[in-house]
């Protein structure tokens, strides 16, 4: 009898598990439902959000892309909402992630073929000459609306992102842990409670130094990265990183648009001396902006700060006489 216990243990947990994921998907997915648009993209509905001024004239287009299990209501919270009191605003979930579909697969996850499908979704919102933000994980596809989708954009922004590939970077093994049918298994049943009970140390590492907002997991809809199938992609996009800035880094010297990097010299999640350094190095004309003292998420350590920069480069793109104190006063 003890031994068919023992025996029966692990499948036991496996079913107690996929029940608590599956129930736990289901709830998040009515808490937060989407709060945008859907537009089809290759087979696959692409959630955006739109907005802007609502007694003038946009001065211009802002696209904003999210970091690692994040979506496009924590960049709206972050930094869309601010800048939509001047200009048109888009807020992307990247595919897989938020209410954004993607097909399966390790190439889905690839930095270039995310890109191509989001400039897909933005022509067919007529975007031209935007400034286009990207926030960590997002940093490695920002590069790519520089050179190979120019006509989307007028400029690009790297905000504490992923640019450039690190030695011992490449972990094959985990690779093929998470495209195997073990991977499929781990996030469909045991993944998503252990995730759960991290949650409070990864919010915590994620804001370091800094404080995490208050709320900040409810406000930014952030759930929504724990339902199975969100974590798998999101991990998938980890398992193909490290390849990506591999094959894009070289190009980096094509950029021909005006090129921001925003970053603080405390993250200690994307470190800031490889990658930002590195990126506006490499970027003919970039500039780059390190925040003393600040971490992983400038955005809400000093907001003030990475708007202002913002709005300077949107000027730049698409010069207006109105001064950056009209955005302050519009908040």
């Amino acid at each position: 009898m003890t031994l068919v216990l023992v025996l029966a243990a692990p499948f036991l947990l496996l079913i107690l598990g996929a029940a608590f994921t599956y129930l736990y998907a289901w709830s998040i997915e009515r808490r937060f439902p989407p709060t945008g648009r859907f537009i089809e993209v290759e087979g696959c509905r692409l959630h955006c959000r739109e907005e802007g001024p609502a007694s003038a004239p946009s001065q211009g287009t802002i696209v904003i892309l999210h970091g690692a299990s994040s979506n496009l209501v924590e960049s709206m919270l972050g930094m869309g909402t601010a800048l939509s009191q001047r200009y048109r605003v888009i807020a992307l979930d990247r595919p897989g992630h938020g209410w954004s579909d993607r097909k399966p697969g390790l190439a889905e996850a690839d930095p270039a073929r995310q890109a191509a499908l989001m400039a897909e979704a933005l022509r067919k919102l007529n975007v031209r000459n935007a400034v286009i933000v990207g926030h960590s994980w997002s940093g490695t596809i920002v590069p790519h609306f520089a050179l190979d989708h120019a006509d989307l954009a007028g400029a690009i922004i790297v905000l504490a992102g992923i640019t450039t590939p690190w030695p011992g970077g490449y972990i094959g093994w985990y690779r093929r842990l998470i495209d195997s049918w073990a991977g499929w298994l781990w996030f469909r049943t045991l993944a998503v409670p252990i995730l759960l009970v991290l949650r409070p140390w990864m919010k915590k590492k994620t804001f370091w130094p800094q404080r995490p907002p208050q709320g900040i997991v409810t406000k930014g809809f952030i759930p929504l990265a724990f339902r199975p199938r969100a974590y798998e992609v999101n991990m998938q996009d980890f398992a193909v990183m490290y390849d990506g800035v591999l094959k894009q880094s070289g190009r980096y010297k094509e950029i021909r648009l005006p090129t921001l990097v925003i970053a603080g010299d405390a993250d200690e999640i994307v470190w800031t001396d490889l990658h930002s350094r590195c990126f506006a190095r490499e970027v003919p004309g970039a500039e780059l902006i390190l925040m003393p003292g600040i971490g992983h998420m400038p955005q809400y350590a000093d907001q003030e700060t990475v708007l202002s920069a913002i709005v300077a480069l949107a000027e730049r793109v698409a010069p207006t006489v109105h001064s950056k104190a009209s955005l302050e006063a519009g908040r």
